[in-house]
């Protein structure tokens, strides 16, 4: 008889212990204003794939990559201000 240990996985995968903890949640939603930003500057890339960039296309693409850049260090700079300065 065989054993099918992935069934076991999948079963205890969404058990009570495994919800993320409260300090997850708060890392999480400290870093969504970063995952938002590159979210955006992922969907004008996706938008020029298929065809050549517009400057339209080209403007956009930089201010989203100037916005995820911008949300990155605000992050950096929340870090750093909370550790006492070492991020």
């Amino acid at each position: 008889m065989e054993h099918i240990v992935t069934v076991q996985d999948a079963v205890t995968a969404f058990a009570d212990f495994m919800e993320p903890t409260p300090a997850e949640l708060a890392a999480i939603d400290a870093e969504m204003p970063v995952i938002l930003a590159d979210v955006e500057l992922l969907d004008a890339q996706i938008l020029t794939l298929d065809r050549t960039p517009s400057e339209v296309d080209a403007r956009r693409i930089r201010r989203a990559r100037r916005r995820a850049l911008a949300a990155r260090v605000a992050l950096v700079n929340r870090t750093a201000d909370q550790t006492g300065g070492v991020a």
